[in-house]
């Protein structure tokens, strides 16, 4: 029997327990581990609340989640409630499956005032991840800046700008809900430091912008390549550029019926953000671009001002302790997944945050071939491992609070009873209650 343990219930993790069904069908059993209560990772507090569509794969992985030789094990902190060593010697393998759940620090001055937020945390805070819940962004002001040019950055936009009525259908959490109601902002800027040819936005996002009942997009035509250059990119990116000339193109009596504007802002570095306490602007450097695409500053400065600025530039991994870390890429130092005899690495925690929830499925059966190759070679230690069972002992003797699959379910029950009308659920956004939403 092949005990498998992996730390995330993300779709990374649950694409890997799959692949280990696959690899070794009855003869396999796959512990999910998560610091949370609640499965999927990601997919619960990271994608936006109003793509469920989106969201709609966690039914994919809660097939694999049932499966006799699945468990989720909820509620297990790695590195402080049981330790990476410990789990090696009770799992032939050891996957490290936690994404990168951690903002990237902008590294400008003033990143640390009020008012100023990593997307990882807003995005968290109105998608109810209890780390955030209580984070209470101030919107009482008329601009946003968001920066970056990513789709994290326009589901930011998206979500600033929408109406309560945009929101049915979408399990925006209750409290983001009432702030956004009550928000002033008229203005919400899009920083990026190259230009439109350069976008990392897909283009079903980017074409939401043009479809918002009070918001409308901006983007200075100026900034457009000639057109003929798009011929050279490709189609995907093509048809992310043909959005943004639709958005030049608006006419500005439509605008005049749209009180919210989120406007693209090309060339555009932040150099410092401003204020006293509480933010209240940005200080721009203009970029210009070189043969290679690649962003200079021009020495020309200009100041928007703004009371709420969200960084969405990337992500790193949480470290974890005795794990090799790479602090500049932001994920654990790995080749090709393997990090130390029988620990590996999958998703972003491998390859740092890139490609699409779909891309963790190669990832996951990638993985699972190099611990079947590492295996069968010898090169992992042949003791026979305890598994599951060592780990419940362990468990039971450091009185840890474990919440299993069938537990979450019956939170999911809970979530979904007190729905506001036209929500399919209302998180829980703080851990006790989800503990005591699974009852006895």
């Amino acid at each position: 029997m092949r005990h498998i343990a992996i730390i995330g219930s993300g779709p990374a993790g649950y694409y890997t327990a799959e692949a280990a069904q696959k690899q070794w069908g009855d003869g396999v059993r796959v512990d999910i581990f998560d610091l949370l209560p609640v499965p999927y990772g990601l997919i619960r507090t990271g994608v936006a609340p109003d793509h469920q569509s989106i969201k709609g794969v966690a039914k994919r992985y809660e097939g694999t989640a049932l499966s006799e030789n699945v468990r989720f094990v909820g509620n297990v902190t790695i590195g402080e409630d049981v330790s990476i060593a410990e789990l090696q010697g009770l799992y032939d393998a050891v996957v490290l499956a936690t994404g990168a759940p951690n903002d990237k620090p902008a590294g400008i001055p003033g990143e640390g005032l009020e008012n100023v937020f990593g997307s990882a945390a807003f995005v968290g805070w109105y998608n109810g991840h209890p780390q955030f819940a209580k984070l209470s962004p101030d919107l009482s002001g008329r601009h946003a800046v968001v920066i970056g040019n990513g789709n994290v950055a326009l589901d930011v936009a998206r979500i600033l700008s929408k109406t309560a009525d945009e929101f049915h259908g979408s399990d925006i959490v209750a409290h983001a809900l009432h702030a956004l109601q009550k928000s002033h902002i008229e203005q919400i800027t899009i920083l990026g430091r190259r230009g439109p040819h350069q976008i990392a936005m897909t283009p079903k996002e980017l074409g939401e912008l043009g479809h918002l009942t009070r918001a409308c997009p901006r983007v200075d035509p100026a900034d457009l390549p000639a057109e003929e250059e798009d011929l050279f990119l490709e189609p995907g990116q093509r048809k992310s550029v043909t959005h943004l000339r639709s958005f030049a193109a608006i006419p500005e009596e439509f605008r005049c019926d749209k009180p919210v504007e989120i406007e693209f802002d090309f060339f555009a570095s932040p150099r410092a953000i401003l204020g006293d306490g509480t933010v209240s602007g940005i200080e721009i450097e203009r970029t210009a671009l070189d043969s290679e695409g690649r962003a200079s500053g021009t020495g020309e400065t200009y100041t928007i001002p703004c009371s709420l600025v969200v960084t969405a530039i990337g992500y790193k991994t949480s470290p974890i302790p005795g794990v090799p870390f790479e602090e500049g890429a932001g994920r654990f130092a790995n080749d090709e997944g393997r990090i130390l005899p029988g620990l590996y690495c999958v998703g972003w925690a491998r390859r740092g945050p890139s490609g699409t929830i779909g891309t963790n499925r190669p990832d996951g059966f990638g993985v699972i071939e190099k611990i079947a190759e590492d295996l069968d070679s010898g090169a992992l230690y042949h003791e026979v491992k305890q598994g599951r069972r060592g780990f419940d002992a362990l468990a039971a003797e450091r009185k840890l609070e474990v919440v299993t699959f069938r537990d979450w379910k019956k939170i999911e029950a809970e979530e979904e009873a007190r729905a506001r009308t036209g929500a399919p659920r209302e998180k829980f956004v703080a851990v006790e209650d989800m503990i005591k939403a699974r009852g006895e």
